[in-house]
């Protein structure tokens, strides 16, 4: 009763009301959270400590920036959504909000992708700064056992290499990304090794244009780290993976190196292994083998993942 007052009292507020429910729509760091509703930074700080307080809000902290998103897990969680829903969609102030909040998110898309475009030459030499490709790419095919697949999927394949790499096992892959000019680099590769059982497409890793329980592994390398909604995107990950099927994810582990943001178009800061299984398991499956490639100064986790009560 005490958890349930304290929370419907640390919404009871305008300001936070709108905090909540804007932060229903995706992470935000408190500099966007003022652009959108136009309020002073200590303001908002304060207004969002006590709805963290309460277990409305979640923060997560990378390097110098703190990042906001409504809660998923503990006792007040439900209770964020259900007032998020409760909201009228019709509301002036609201309307506005989630103006400048699609303004923010474009934004930022619009960032990445003139890094994408700038970079797609050279993109896996961008990589190989970090925990040498060979290793990551021995640890993926360990940790997918070695077995054919009938049909693969590669999300944000980038330049096609996750195709490349595992086009000789499978009977068909495809690779999708947001970005025509990494698709004109991953055909070329493509053609270039003569793998005429792979394809790419232009595709949304949010919306993918498959229909549920299509593939018999998916991939996601490297891709997390500049995802809106990493769990959003694991999640459309398993609707499409058959109930036998392994999903296996690459992505950095916790850094603090914050010019990664600015200068690569990150969004995240690595993932930690219990953030990846709670996503994991959010969307209904269960981490089975997970690696630890260390680097200096980035470490690399792998992950292989199956839906829960499929056969290994």
């Amino acid at each position: 009763m005490d958890a349930l007052l304290e929370a419907l009292r640390a919404a009871a507020e305008p300001t936070r009301l709108r905090l909540l429910t804007v932060c229903a729509h995706g992470e935000l760091t408190v500099t966007e959270l003022t652009q959108i509703l136009g309020q002073s930074q200590p303001r908002i700080s304060r207004h969002l400590k006590l709805l963290c307080e309460a277990g409305l809000l979640q923060r997560h902290r990378e390097g110098t920036s703190a990042l906001f998103r409504v809660a998923d897990h503990g006792t007040s969680a439900g209770l964020a959504r259900i007032l998020v829903d409760l909201v009228p969609v019709e509301d002036a102030t609201l309307a506005r909000d989630l103006e400048r909040l699609e303004a923010v998110k474009v934004a930022r898309a619009e960032s990445a992708q003139a890094y994408f475009r700038a970079n797609a030459a050279q993109w896996d030499r961008i990589r190989s700064l970090h925990v040498p490709e060979a290793e990551v790419e021995r640890a993926l095919l360990d940790l997918l056992g070695g077995r054919a697949f009938e049909d693969m999927l590669d999300i944000g394949t980038g330049t096609g290499r996750m195709l490349e790499l595992f086009g000789g096992r499978i009977r068909h892959g495809v690779g999708i990304d947001l970005n025509r000019e990494m698709l004109a680099v991953a055909r070329a590769n493509l053609e270039r090794c003569q793998l005429r059982n792979c394809q790419v497409r232009l595709g949304d890793m949010y919306h993918l244009p498959f229909p549920p329980k299509s593939f018999d592994a998916v991939t996601v390398h490297q891709v997390l780290h500049f995802a809106e909604e990493p769990a959003a995107a694991i999640g459309e990950a398993a609707r499409v993976l058959k109930p036998e099927g392994a999903l296996a994810l690459v992505d950095f582990l916790p850094h603090d190196l914050e010019y990664l943001r600015e200068e690569h178009a990150h969004r995240r800061l690595g993932f930690s292994p219990d953030e990846v299984a709670r996503w994991c398991h959010s969307a209904g499956l269960a981490v089975e083998d997970e690696r630890v490639l260390k680097g200096n100064p980035l470490s690399v986790g792998v992950w292989r993942a199956r839906p829960v009560g499929g056969a290994a």
